[in-house]
């Protein structure tokens, strides 16, 4: 109690500074003086402020960073020296994790508890994960046949990285991106989102108390079409590493093709998730309701097309819609709330636009279907459940990033894989069943980055992260994630 009352106070404390720029260790406000203001999304009302970053901002961030990258006391610095500073921050990290948790909670909306056991001590995990890996990016020697020659290759940091980070899960999503840029030996300028910044500008001030020497992690905040675009844009920039919308990745890559950046790019989802008629339903409904219901829906690889046998879908439809009806909607900051708000006015309008269009095109609401002005002033939206959906409707299509959830039936197994492939999106899939061989058929067939059998959003450092289609390519976890960060140099020695 006493650690959380502490926390409490702590993160009162940040919300009410000054929150700038960080570039070369530094806080630095806004070149143009501009400010933008940041939300609470469990009440509406204005957090704090946060600079607001364009052009120029970006410009400082990317020569500290390039300066940095030259400098001995990066460059040359022992794979060894870089783990033990990640592995420090990490510390740092599991030190402040009430903290974190409560920022990440207050700034975009996700449920206390969800922080608290979930994305922040997978942060903190991926980082030391990571840190693990500065020892271990390894060449290799070749037995070539051009004559009389030793042949081997270095793998060798990219330089100066551009990461661009959504909204839905700060914290984590910071680290993802730092944590195998930092093993591989580069720099880093980090655009978080707009609208949930502040748990990566406390981070910062953790970046500089490891003792990282200044210009390796720059993070500038601002608006995607000033600060972010800036980024994208900038010469000295090497590597893009974004996590986002299709739609804004496919314009990073016409932006970064003009100069041949490096871009790696992990995008939207329409992800599904299919309950065989021998699958424990019971496991399944719980499995399949988090994973269209956990932070609201407003999760890139949320379940939100839920296919289930057509012998059991009554029953599983029935028992789905009392779920929904059951959570627990409220503050973010309320431990007990089990879903809170969305993360903005934005996203609270379109989130509702597409539940108005379900029921314009004949999809039935069997649970939830509107805002929830009984949860408090904030952008609360009842979870939602429809039935008489069909693969052609818009919200059986589209990626909504909300609570809402298209369960349909099916007939077959390979009709159901048929459908689920038919999406432009590939990022993850669900499949409930206790048949190993149909979990393994389904599995290999399905075109998705990630396959939970029996379970659904479960993480891990170690595991690679990414998708097919236009859910991106690239991927953010494992050792996989080392490639985004590194080139591969091919040396040629003669022996004559």
């Amino acid at each position: 109690m006493e650690q959380s009352l502490n926390a409490v106070a702590a993160v009162q404390n940040f919300i009410h500074q000054p929150h700038h720029h960080y570039i070369q260790g530094q806080w630095v406000p806004s070149q143009s003086g501009l400010a933008m203001e940041d939300i609470d999304p469990s009440t509406r009302t204005v957090l704090t402020h946060v600079a607001r970053g364009n052009g120029d901002d970006i410009n400082r961030a990317v020569e500290a960073a390039r300066q940095a990258f030259r400098e001995k006391s990066w460059r040359q610095m022992t794979p060894q020296a870089r783990g033990v500073l990640m592995w420090k921050l990490a510390d740092l990290m599991a030190e402040h994790l009430e903290e974190l948790a409560q920022i990440d909670s207050l700034d975009m909306g996700m449920p206390l508890r969800q922080a608290q056991y979930g994305t922040v001590p997978m942060a903190i995990d991926h980082m030391r994960y990571m840190a693990g890996w500065a020892t271990k990016i390894e060449g290799e020697t070749i037995p070539v046949s051009a004559g009389p020659f030793f042949n081997y290759t270095v793998r060798q940091p990219v330089g100066v990285v551009g990461a661009i980070i959504p909204w839905n899960f700060p914290l984590l999503m910071a680290v993802w991106k730092l944590g195998a840029a930092l093993a591989a030996g580069c720099t880093v300028v980090l655009k978080p989102a707009e609208q949930s910044p502040l748990s990566v500008l406390r981070l910062a001030s953790l970046v500089t108390e490891a003792g990282f020497p200044p210009g390796v992690i720059n993070i500038v905040t601002g608006y995607g079409p000033e600060a972010g675009a800036a980024l994208v844009a900038h010469p000295d920039v090497n590597k893009i590493a974004f996590t986002g919308s299709t739609e804004v990745g496919k314009s990073i890559m016409r932006t970064a093709a003009d100069r041949m950046a490096r871009v790696s790019l992990e995008l939207g989802g329409k992800s599904p998730n299919i309950i065989c008629a021998d699958a424990n339903l019971k496991r399944a409904i719980s499995g399949s309701m988090l994973g269209i219901f956990m932070n609201q829906g407003e999760v890139c690889s949320a379940g939100s097309r839920i296919y289930v046998a057509r012998e059991i879908y009554d029953e599983a439809l029935e028992q789905m819609a009392a779920y929904a009806q059951n959570m627990r909607v409220g503050m973010a900051l309320d431990p007990k709330t089990q879903m809170g708000p969305v993360v903005s006015a934005e996203q609270y309008e379109r989130v509702l636009g597409y539940i108005a269009k379900g029921r314009q095109e004949g999809a039935k609401v069997v649970a939830g279907g509107g805002e929830m002005s009984r949860a408090g002033a904030g952008f609360f939206i009842e979870p939602t459940v429809f039935a008489q959906v069909t693969d052609s409707m818009t919200i059986a299509r589209e990626e909504i990033f909300g609570p809402v959830a298209a369960v349909m039936p099916f007939d077959s197994i390979d009709e159901v894989i048929e459908r689920a492939n038919v999406s432009a999106y590939g990022l993850a899939a669900g499949v409930w069943t206790e048949n190993v061989r149909t979990a393994h058929y389904l599995a290999h067939s399905l075109e998705a980055g990630t396959v939970w059998v029996n379970a659904y959003h479960v993480y891990d450092a170690a595991a690679p992260w990414g998708g097919f289609k236009q859910s991106g390519f690239g991927r953010e976890m494992g050792h996989h994630a080392l490639e985004l960060y590194t080139e591969t140099k091919d040396v040629w020695i003669s022996l004559q």
